[in-house]
């Protein structure tokens, strides 16, 4: 008898061991993470501060050995090159020797929403569907990214225009009038910008060898055009691919944004930067579990755990992209995966299977697992119509200049999230690399996981 006893127990223990194991797999937040995700998330960003490796100290007087201001993380590998296209425009080509990864940033000058019929929108909203399925179709795009980027206007651009074109001559009423103008105009004023990113891969052909940079230019130089007169037709105004000087610039505000001002007045005195790709990272950077503190600024980054369900309208995002008194410096990117014609059929028949089986697995389904095998057929009728397949997901970065000021961009982010139906959570222990990826650099982040992206998402 004491020994079927101890039998019992030492069963019952066994069980319970395997049901705190499986807990840890199987339980997951709202944000679908479960427990063994995040304790080793957890365990690798202590890992990492007690090594030292959160902090990045670059220049001359820093800790790196080459004495510039090299980007940190997963964009210290990348090399900036410049080259023309088939207009003859100069575009920077940016390569991941790791990931063997090219990326073309366009430039871009959204029309906006203002005063514009409903039936433009429509049509806008059409051809960036269109534009995004075509991307299925190209041959080696790997990856696309949509960045909206508000900041404060310094006013710099505005001075300048002002000053050239007035006319001495002119009555000093008028001269005042414009003067006060340039004076209280940019107080409380934002400039808006957005770019595109397009990723190609440098996979190699049939004979076997991957191309180099050189071959890469030569054959983006010709597909360049056709994809900005594209998304033209999108309602992103004109759009150009930046040159190397431009991009550099982007980057370089983007992680000490107190040098916009310094870099606008440049402009408006004709002259050059100078400034080169080694030269556009941080001083210095300090990653912590949930911010991250750069050059003159802080900021945090969020990533979308949930898209808006149901019925999406076209201005659902108006007041999330729109900038904020609390917020110094907002970054939203869109990140876009094509999935080629081939893998899209069976994918979505397997989201159809799936999306069935939760709603038949109970004689009462909920009115949730009743929308989603609607939405799952309507998925597949769309596709086998023509209609291309992506892999999205979002990041936000909020920037403020005082780390006071940190709690108030978070409550803003979290309101402003709200009214757009999206659920975000703060990216925790990567907060870095969170942020280069939201920067126009054309990361594709599960090249860069030590843990693969199929594996990942099965815990």
């Amino acid at each position: 008898m004491t020994v079927m006893a101890s039998t019992l127990t030492n069963a019952i223990g066994v069980f319970l061991v395997m049901v705190a194991a499986l807990s840890t797999v199987a339980v997951k937040d709202k944000h679908g993470q479960s427990v063994i995700v995040r304790a080793t998330n957890r365990f690798n960003f202590m890992r990492a501060r007690n090594s030292g490796a959160n902090v990045y100290r670059s220049g001359p007087l820093g800790r790196t050995k080459w004495g510039t201001n090299q980007l940190p993380g997963l964009a210290a590998q990348s090399r900036l090159s410049e080259h023309l296209d088939s207009y003859q425009r100069p575009f920077a080509l940016l390569s991941v020797p790791s990931s063997g990864d090219f990326t073309v940033i366009i430039g871009t000058e959204p029309d906006g929403a203002a005063l514009v019929d409903q039936e433009q929108v429509d049509g806008w909203v059409a051809d960036w569907g269109h534009w995004l399925a075509n991307l299925g179709d190209e041959a080696g795009i790997v990856a696309a990214a949509v960045t909206i980027e508000t900041a404060p206007d310094t006013g710099t651009r505005l001075r300048g225009e002002v000053t050239t074109n007035i006319d001495p001559e002119a009555p000093a009423y008028a001269r005042a009038m414009l003067n006060e103008v340039v004076a209280t105009y940019p107080s409380g004023s934002a400039s808006v910008r957005a770019y595109v990113s397009v990723t190609f891969s440098a996979a190699a052909r049939a004979n076997g060898r991957r191309r180099d940079a050189d071959e890469m230019a030569r054959e983006l130089a010709a597909r360049l055009p056709g994809l900005t007169q594209g998304l033209s037709a999108t309602g992103a105004g004109a759009a150009r691919p930046l040159s190397a000087q431009e991009l550099c610039e982007v980057i370089r505000i983007a992680y000490d944004p107190e040098v916009a001002t310094l870099i606008d007045d440049a402009h408006a005195a004709g002259e050059s930067t100078g400034l080169r790709w080694p030269d556009v990272g941080p001083s210095g950077h300090q990653s912590n579990w949930d911010s991250y503190q750069h050059d003159s600024a802080v900021s945090v980054t969020w990533q979308m755990t949930e898209a808006p369900r149901g019925i999406v309208q076209a201005n659902i995002l108006t007041r999330f992209l729109a900038p904020h008194r609390d917020i110094a410096r907002k970054r939203v990117t869109w990140l876009y995966r094509p999935i080629d014609a081939g893998r899209a059929a069976a994918i979505v028949q397997a989201d159809v299977r799936a999306a069935s089986f939760n709603e038949s697995a109970n004689d009462r389904p909920s009115a949730r697992a009743v929308m989603g095998t609607r939405a799952a057929l309507a998925t597949a009728a769309e596709e086998a119509s023509g209609a291309g397949l992506v892999n999205f997901g979002m990041l936000a970065t909020a920037t403020v200049m005082d780390v006071e000021r940190l709690a108030d961009a978070r409550a803003a982010m979290d309101n402003m999230s709200s009214t757009a139906r999206l659920r975000l959570r703060v990216v925790t222990g990567g907060q870095d690399s969170a942020f280069a990826a939201a920067l126009p650099l054309g990361l594709v982040l599960p090249k860069h996981l030590k843990l693969p992206a199929e594996l990942r998402g099965n815990i």
